[in-house]
């Protein structure tokens, strides 16, 4: 495929300044990819300039282009700025009493059965909380109250946001 002759007119084509795509062309029967490699192969790296005129670069950056306006929804009417719900007030936690003698164990788990841990599980003294757990529930009640913290209300999106300073 690469003949001494069209060797010797690829480097000839590149060194007029012909791009990769104008030589392949040229030599007909090769991609531009191809040239590309031969060059590559062959260490042609320096080539002479085109003859086309350099683009003049604008002096400052181009302005965006107006984006056509499209038709908005109606603005709705500026609703008054409800007052933050407040938190609610933490209940209490009873601590739960454990009996010396009645420390639950992995083994002694049930499904109805407090599992919550107590201790460092490194550690021998290490146990589960052992009461009994509410229907349905992995924790008794004083647990529960612990694993599972009460949703935050979500801001919803028809709600008027805070205003930052910062432009929209």
């Amino acid at each position: 495929m690469w003949t001494e002759e069209r060797v010797e007119l690829l480097k000839k084509l590149w060194a007029e300044g012909l791009s990769a795509s104008q030589v392949a062309k040229q030599l007909g029967g090769v991609t531009r990819n191809a040239v590309i490699g031969k060059i590559h192969r062959l260490g042609l790296s320096g080539r002479a300039t085109t003859n086309r005129a350099p683009r003049a670069r604008p002096a400052t950056p181009r302005a965006a282009a107006p984006r056509p306006q499209q038709p908005s929804a109606p603005r709705p009417v500026e609703l008054k700025e409800e007052p933050a719900m407040p938190d609610p007030e933490p209940q209490p936690l009873v601590p739960v009493e454990v009996t010396p003698g009645q420390l639950a164990t992995v083994l002694t788990l049930t499904e109805h059965t407090c599992k919550w841990p107590i201790g460092d599980p490194g550690t021998d003294d290490f146990h589960f909380c052992g009461h009994k757990a509410d229907a349905g529930m992995p924790y008794c009640a004083t647990h529960a109250k612990l694993a599972y913290q009460p949703v935050q209300p979500r801001r919803r999106a028809d709600r008027p946001r805070a205003k930052t300073g910062f432009a929209s």
